[in-house]
């Protein structure tokens, strides 16, 4: 008995470790990239630059985790057709969320910027009706409407409001809603589920090309005319390495515990991105009705996922087989972005 209440308790600080450690990598990251693309220090304003970077490193080393020291396998079930019509338009979107949201910080706080980003289950769900994935009905209008009068509250609230620098981050947002609708599609349509390791090791070297195209255009003479050729390579690789760990401990948190734990991490992990940022970003100054409109948001975001795990567990239900029918094998599939 004393055994086995021992290996709970281990279980359980095992699971709170990971927990913490999402929240402190995820949040982390996101004062990183911002230190990095701001700071006259690294002298590094390249945000194209700097995700191009991200795709290339995480390619480099999914390739070495996976064929290489094969550590992890890599799902089966991908084909031609799959890659071309699901894996490549999510590499893409993946690759616009990235740049467009590394470059809002160049124009706006970070705090502002996390603030913004709460209209995500707003246009993730206006583009899943638009799809055919989404059902409109009155909760689910009453819940978008909810997050979107907090965003408005907050922006309103917002002493110096950059209009650049929230067109990247909406167009982001946007990105990244349509990156989760065709990941949806390619799980619920097609039958795919990836881990996260397999879903990188997919879709990076796709974003890697796709940002590789703009950026010769937008800042490779920039970057040759600044002398920017001489950058900081420890604290680049260690942001590269910071931005393949986070992807891993969503995984790991996950894994241990559910979608839930994650979901509500995620709302602890923004909470202490806003207040944070304040204290260590001189652009960032909250205001109280900043922090309204984000609480009157953040709420929206707790009824909205608690509404889709509920849908989730009712289908679960359903679909649970009966005594003699078989069960498909399928893994976990793991929506992951490094803001």
């Amino acid at each position: 008995m004393a055994d086995r209440s021992r290996g709970f308790m281990r279980d359980e600080f095992v699971t709170y470790a990971y927990i913490l450690l999402y929240i402190a990598l995820s949040s982390g990251q996101i004062f990183f990239n911002k230190w990095v693309l701001s700071s006259k220090e690294i002298n590094f304003p390249y945000p194209l630059g700097l995700t191009l970077l991200h795709m290339i490193f995480s390619s480099v080393l999914c390739f070495l985790l996976t064929k290489v020291l094969k550590i992890v396998k890599v799902e089966e079930g991908m084909t031609l057709e799959i890659y071309v019509t699901s894996v490549i338009p999510i590499g893409a979107m993946f690759a616009m969320t990235l740049w467009l949201g590394n470059t809002a910080y160049l124009y706006i706080s970070v705090a502002f910027a996390q603030m913004l980003k709460a209209i995500m289950p707003v246009a993730v769900f206006i583009l899943g009706v638009a799809a055919g994935l989404e059902i409109m009905s009155c909760r689910m209008l009453l819940i978008m409407s909810v997050i979107s009068f907090g965003v408005l509250v907050a922006s309103y609230g917002e002493l110096n409001i950059n209009w650049i620098g929230v067109v990247y981050q909406m167009g982001g947002v946007v990105g990244e809603a349509l990156r989760l609708i065709f990941m949806e599609i390619l799980v619920k349509r097609k039958g795919i589920k990836l881990n996260p390791i397999s879903l990188m090791y997919y879709v990076s070297p796709c974003s890697a090309i796709c940002l590789f195209v703009p950026w010769i255009f937008l800042e490779k003479s920039k970057m040759e005319g600044n002398g920017t050729w001489n950058f900081h390579f420890t604290v680049l690789t260690l942001n590269s390495m910071c931005t393949f760990a986070l992807n891993l401990s969503v995984f790991l948190v996950i894994s241990h515990t559910s979608a839930l734990t994650i979901r509500v991490a995620g709302v602890v992990k923004d909470w202490v991105v806003v207040l944070v940022s304040a204290l260590l970003f001189a652009d960032t100054k909250l205001t109280i009705i900043n922090l309204f409109g984000y609480a009157i948001a953040i709420a929206g975001v707790a009824a909205y996922n608690n509404h889709k795990l509920k849908k989730e567990a009712s289908k679960t239900v359903e679909t649970t087989p009966k005594d003699g029918e078989s069960i498909p094998l399928v893994s976990q599939t793991t929506n992951t972005t490094e803001r």
